[in-house]
């Protein structure tokens, strides 16, 4: 090991437990932390108030950390590249490391950044952090080597018999004279959200608790959203806050429980399936980041999807008279996140019932979601719509209502966000159909709760309708295209 520091570049790993980038800065030398706040963070931020909140509080609990070991964030504004010459320069640091970005747009800003310290005669080495699994472990696994996985059966194959890395290092940090910029704060990104409790310690109070209780009824609370029970850590994970090994490798000690019941066994085993899937999104964006502007199947890809509907709006404002999806979309607004069963229902309504593009409602869900993943979203919003990694024949069009009924079937969630309804019985408002459940409304006083901006039944034809004339066409212009056989 040199005797020089190793700058450390923080971005969306704000933690030092368990952590790949830093036992990569670590094997150069004394570990120099920095975070710099760029244009492509400021713009990230900027966008979502709660998002900025939260940022700003896990770097406030990372700084407090490295403080408690004798150091100290180093916080700097300006471009990446210029920033981290000047620090090496001033410090004598070799170069420096990061973890690596899975969206397009910062998946760019990384390789601009590698090629700019090397020029520069300085080491760039990018990490791989936020997957549990790294996209080349289970690309290994594929006779196509480097493509990675465009089907999640497969992939999950792989990943769920894959070991998760013990990361055991000490770490070293470098004193240094030099001072750092103030720690941002929300109002710098235009947020006056008051910052929540956030950060490692934390994150991983929230993962004991959840793996020593609700982990164990996942499969129910997956689904119905009047039990909130499922793991609250999407944010802390998109932040770094925790490790995507630390949740897998505490809940497979859980399954190892002897004394474990079939139904909690399920449930444990459902909810590391869902992790794998947010490791797969990443490795499908990392192997294809053109998704990010373009659907994964190629026979979409001249599909017609909308840019607005005159009920696109209403949607925006959770007020589109389906209980369930309204009731999704305001408590996204006013908690910066959505029960994954209603996340789904409602990204169905806009891309089906609406026919409005996936991107529309991509881009108006990062305004409010408070987590910061743009490759999961790009690839959740694609599975969704139909047009990315979901092998399905034909899309999978949700029933509001029918999902009403189903899984908030005494209205406890839908009353909770969708104040209208908090009062009425549900005589009121539970019919057969959108329509009946209107019209047992009106005979009742109290707030309007608006008629349904759309007969589903209808929209869900007409759309399946013209999905099929798509795939008829796209089918016959690949059969023209193919050479003449001899």
């Amino acid at each position: 090991m040199a005797d020089g520091p190793f700058i450390y570049r923080f971005v969306r790993d704000l933690r030092l437990d368990d952590h790949a980038g830093l036992v990569e800065a670590a094997s150069y030398g004394p570990v120099l932390p920095l975070l710099v706040v760029d244009r492509l963070l400021e713009a990230r931020l900027a966008r979502s108030p709660k998002r900025a909140a939260l940022f700003c509080a896990a770097v406030r609990a990372l700084d407090g950390e490295l403080r408690d070991r004798g150091s100290g964030l180093i916080v700097r504004r300006g471009a990446p590249g210029a920033t981290i010459k000047h620090l090496a320069h001033a410090t004598g640091a070799r170069g420096a490391a990061w973890s690596a970005s899975y969206d397009f747009t910062a998946m760019q800003s990384d390789r601009s950044l590698q090629s700019e310290l090397e020029e520069a005669g300085l080491i760039a080495a990018l990490v791989h952090d936020a997957p549990a699994i790294a996209p080349e472990e289970t690309a290994l696994v594929r006779s196509t080597a480097g493509l990675g996985y465009r089907a999640f059966a497969p992939y999950y194959e792989v990943w769920r018999g894959a070991a998760v890395p013990e990361l055991d290092a000490t770490l070293r940090f470098a004193g240094t004279d030099l001072n750092s910029e103030p720690l941002p704060q929300p109002g710098d990104f235009g947020s006056s959200v008051r910052e929540p409790p956030a950060g490692p310690a934390v994150a991983r109070e929230v993962l004991a608790r959840f793996v020593a209780g609700a982990a164990a009824q996942y499969a129910v609370a997956a689904t119905v959203p009047s039990e909130d029970r499922t793991s609250h850590l999407s944010a802390h994970l998109s932040f770094g806050a925790i490790s995507a090994r630390a949740v897998v490798r505490a809940v497979r000690e859980r399954l190892d429980d002897p004394f474990l019941l079939g139904e909690e066994r399920f449930s444990l085993a459902l909810f590391l399936r869902a992790v794998a899937h947010r490791d797969f999104f990443l490795q499908l964006s990392w192997y294809h980041p053109d998704t990010e502007s373009e659907p994964l199947q190629e026979k979409m890809r001249g599909f017609a999807f909308a840019r607005t509907h005159p009920a696109l709006d209403a949607w925006r404002g959770g007020n589109t008279g389906f209980p369930l999806v309204d009731a999704g979309i305001r408590q996204l607004h006013e908690t910066g996140t959505m029960h994954p069963h209603v996340r789904a229902v409602a990204a169905s309504f806009l891309c089906f019932d609406l026919g409005v593009d996936w991107r529309v409602g991509r881009d108006e869900w990062d305004r409010w979601s408070v987590e910061d993943d743009p490759a999961l979203a790009t690839g959740n919003w694609q599975w969704i719509a139909g047009v990315g990694a979901d092998m399905a024949q034909y899309p999978r069009i949700y029933n509001p209502e029918r999902q009403r009924r189903r899984y908030d079937p005494s209205g406890i969630y839908v009353r909770r966000w969708v104040r209208e309804l908090e009062a009425l019985p549900m005589a009121a408002w539970r019919g057969d159909d959108a329509g009946d459940a209107q019209l047992a409304l009106a005979l009742f006083p109290g707030d309007a709760y608006p008629p349904p901006v759309i007969e589903h039944e209808r929209a869900a034809r007409d759309f399946l309708a013209r999905y099929r004339a798509h795939l008829a066409s796209a089918t016959s212009l690949r059969e023209a295209a193919r050479p003449a056989s001899r």
